[in-house]
């Protein structure tokens, strides 16, 4: 795959990704006003049993699929048939685990929901679970579309992987209007757990699966036009999967190690639920955070890792290093410019999810401490893609091994704090880890492709580097503005908010690109050559 071709595959994959997360906001501010995003003990309980079908499908197949499929199909490509019987074996075993996982994850419901929340009360345990049972169901379809969605990638078909999540949100839309037309709005959280019946629940958690449902099934009319046909093939031996089951046994470790500093961590935050920021506040958060992750990082190291993955297997470590560099120098200077825009507004910002001065000021703080590490977690990202196009599990495994031990120590540390910051002190451990995690994996990554530090890392850092300068720009702004006083003029209306966000991304991005012409980097150059393109098209 040429450059070009690159470039083209990440612009189409960033579109639908954009109108995928837009409409991901919108749902996210509808939730939010349906349920309260801070101090709100059901949006919690539903928190918890919404992020259960993530959980469990990353820790059975998620990761394994990612890291596995797409350089087992491409090495495939050099077999007889093409890899067909390859595609055909590894989607059989792939349905069968999700199935039996997802049939178990159900029927496991309330306890799973205990090891996630272990201080709750019984009536918030109860109501948590009663979600779960609706939500659990998505475990086979985040499997199916993950699975369906790595073969297309993998053939070359970047596109439908990335919009059929705009079906997702438009269904999870449609459900959160009509429980708001139903059941009434509840934007400050007073809503008590015993106000939950079995309709609302069935409405809010039904159609949040019914979504993923859709997203997964649409994926099978793409596979008919790129010429694939599955058949079901039990017959496992003969066709190499000794080393791809290698490769999927070291991404299974690092997942469960993740996943079990995930259940401390939501643990912990659960200890504030009800009275201050907790699980639900964090995960918002987060969705926020991984906007410009998603439509940046992802959609260019997706294009990426398909062509990583055929030079891999032709032992060509020149090229894959050469894209290493590439791609991390592309992304950090994307993921810089919008990390500094979200510390600048990220208090304006949250005002569209929270109702009171207190939930603002708690979500838009874990927001900017959050942002402080996107630009690390994205590289993170492109690292750990390269070591699965080199099928290289084991220092995969040793590059990511460490991360969820640290956080997890830190994580403990927070249920000490304050029940008022603990889950700000979620949020500064996660970018603090998150940042040591991207220096310790550039240096193992650079030994594994045998290129210099500098010529990694330098620009990476250089782009980081103006990202702070243009963030505490973007800060002095928000504050003239009033954004961190409770009678501040950009927080007194959502009008006001819109235009102090406005105000202060137009000074963040001058003062990045200023910063960027001064050093003259190339990106610079690059961007405006394809503005100017695109206009004269």
């Amino acid at each position: 795959m040429a450059t070009s071709s690159i470039g083209r595959a990440s612009i189409f994959l960033a579109s639908g990704t954009t109108v995928s997360r837009a409409l991901g906001f919108v749902r996210a501010i509808i939730l939010a006003q349906a349920l309260g995003v801070v101090a709100s003990a059901g949006a919690d309980a539903f928190a918890v049993a919404n992020q259960l079908p993530n959980a469990i499908y990353a820790i059975v197949a998620g990761g394994v699929l990612s890291a596995t499929l797409v350089p087992a199909i491409v090495r495939s490509a050099v077999h007889h048939d093409g890899g067909t019987a390859y595609i055909n074996k590894l989607v059989t075993i792939a349905l069968v685990v999700i199935t039996a996982t997802a049939l178990a994850a159900t029927l496991l419901a309330p306890v799973l929901v205990r090891m996630y929340a272990v201080t709750w009360s019984d009536e918030q345990l109860a109501l948590a679970s009663a979600f779960a049972y609706w939500c659990l169901p998505q475990v086979f379809f985040y499997g199916l579309y993950a699975l369906l969605g790595e073969v297309l990638n993998a053939r070359g078909s970047f596109g439908p992987f990335t919009w059929t999540p705009v079906a997702n949100n438009v269904i999870s839309i449609i459900g959160l209007s009509v429980f708001i037309a139903l059941f009434g709005a509840d934007s400050i959280g007073v809503r008590s757990v015993g106000d939950w019946s079995p309709d609302m629940v069935a409405l809010l958690a039904g159609t949040a699966t019914a979504g993923v449902a859709l997203q997964a099934l649409l994926l099978v009319l793409f596979w008919r036009r790129i010429g694939l046909r599955y058949r079901p093939d039990f017959r496992w031996r003969g066709v190499g999967l000794r080393d791809t089951g290698k490769m999927a046994g070291w991404t299974l470790a690092m997942i469960l190690a993740t996943q079990i500093q995930g259940v401390v961590e939501i643990n912990v935050a659960g200890l504030a639920s009800g009275t201050n920021a907790s699980v639900f506040t964090i995960q918002t958060a987060w969705l926020i955070f991984m906007l410009p992750h998603s439509i940046i990082a992802v959609s260019l190291g997706t294009a990426y890792y398909t062509r990583m993955s055929t030079n891999a297997a032709a032992a060509k470590l020149d090229l894959v290093a050469a894209d290493t560099g590439e791609s991390l120098r592309r992304i950090g200077y994307f993921m810089s410019w919008a990390a500094a825009g979200l510390m600048g507004i990220a208090l304006p910002f949250t005002t569209l999810f929270a109702s009171t001065f207190q939930g603002v000021w708690d979500m838009g703080w874990i927001l900017t401490v959050f942002a402080l590490g996107l630009p690390a977690f994205s590289g993170v990202f492109i690292l750990q893609r390269v070591l699965f196009a080199l099928n290289d599990g084991r220092l995969a495994f040793i590059v990511t091994m460490w991360q969820p031990v640290l956080l997890t120590g830190l994580l403990i540390g927070c249920a000490f704090l304050p029940r008022n910051i603990i889950a700000l002190g979620i949020a500064v451990s996660v970018s603090i880890i998150t940042i040591g995690w991207i220096v310790f994996g550039a240096v193992l990554v650079r030994r594994r492709l045998g290129v210099s530090s500098l010529h990694m890392g330098r620009s990476f850092v250089l782009a980081n580097a103006f990202g702070l300068v243009a963030a505490g720009v973007g800060m002095a702004v928000a504050w003239a503005l009033g954004a961190y006083v409770e009678s501040g003029w950009a927080l007194a209306n959502l009008g006001n908010a819109l235009v102090a966000m406005l105000v202060i991304g137009v000074a963040v991005t001058l003062v990045y690109v200023l910063l960027m012409a001064v050093f003259r980097i190339p990106e610079l150059r690059e961007a405006r050559g394809l503005i100017s393109r695109r206009t004269r098209e």
